[in-house]
C-alpha cells in the first residue's frame, strides 16, 4: 500500500512525549533523567540478534532492503524528518519487517540518550547533509562529539560506515575518526573505497552516480 493509504500511528510531529507504537520510536526531545533503552526487550525486537543502526535513513530504501535480506539482524533507522519516517514505516508495514524500527529524532541526541553502551554491532551513516559552505560546516553530523557517541555504543570490534559524495566532508571525517584514537580504518590510505559496488541502493547514491560524482565509502572499526 502507498504511505498515504496507511493509518500512521502518530498524528503529527508536534507530539512531545517519548513513545513507541507500531515499530515507530518517537523521540522529540531528550530528558536528562531518562534511562537508556534496551532494544532487545520484547517491546522493541524481543530477541538477542545483533543491532545495526542507519543514520540519515531518508525514505528508507536502503535500510528496508537490508532488513528484507537478513532477518537475523535487528535494524534501527534514524531520521529527523517526519514525512520520511512515515515512508520508512510504510515499508515496514508493506514488507512485514519485524526486524526494523523507525526512530524519529535527531541523530546525536538519539544516540546519546537512547542507546546503551556497547549495544550496537554496526552503524551506517549514509549521505548526511554535507553543509558545503564553510560557515555552515559546524552543522555537520560527523563531528567529534558524535564520533565519541559512536565509540560508546559500538560493541568491541564493532564498526561504523560513512558514505558521502562530498570530498571535504570525507576528509574531515577521516581526520576526526583517526584522531579519536579508538578507531582504525579497514582501508589503507586514502582510507576509503571509491564507488563501492553491492553496498545497497539509496536515493542519493543513485542521484550522485547519475551526475558522475565519486562516492566515497569509509569504514572505521573500534579498537
Amino acid at each position: 500500500m502507498r504511505p498515504n493509504q496507511l493509518v500512521y500511528p502518530f498524528e503529527s510531529e508536534e507530539e512531545k512525549s517519548i513513545k513507541i507504537e507500531d515499530r515507530v520510536l518517537y523521540f522529540p526531545a531528550p530528558n536528562e533523567n531518562m534511562t537508556k533503552f534496551c532494544f532487545h526487550d520484547l517491546e522493541y525486537f524481543g530477541n538477542e540478534n545483533p543491532i545495526y543502526v542507519e543514520y540519515c535513513s531518508g525514505n528508507g530504501g536502503w535500510i528496508a532492503e537490508k532488513a528484507i535480506q537478513d532477518k537475523n539482524i535487528n535494524w534501527i533507522g534514524v531520521e529527523i524528518k517526519f514525512k520520511r519516517i512515515k515512508k520508512i514505516w510504510a515499508k515496514i508495514k508493506n514488507y512485514s519487517l519485524n526486524n526494523l524500527i523507525a526512530l524519529y529524532g535527531e541523530a546525536e541526541k538519539s544516540t546519546q540518550f537512547l542507546f546503551e553502551e556497547a549495544s550496537v554491532s554496526k552503524a551506517y551513516i549514509n549521505f548526511p547533509d554535507p553543509w558545503p559552505k564553510k560557515r555552515h560546516a559546524k552543522n555537520r553530523l560527523m563531528q567529534e562529539n558524535f564520533i565519541k557517541e559512536l565509540y560508546r555504543i559500538l560493541k568491541p570490534a564493532g564498526s561504523f560506515t560513512f558514505v558521502t559524495d562530498d570530498e571535504a566532508y570525507s576528509d574531515q571525517t577521516i581526520e576526526l575518526s583517526l584522531a579519536h584514537g579508538g578507531f582504525k580504518s579497514i582501508y589503507e590510505k586514502p582510507f576509503y573505497l571509491s564507488n563501492p559496488e553491492d553496498y545497497g541502493a539509496s536515493f542519493f547514491d543513485s542521484l550522485w552516480r547519475e551526475k558522475g560524482k565519486t562516492i566515497r565509502l569509509h569504514t572505521f572499526q573500534k579498537i
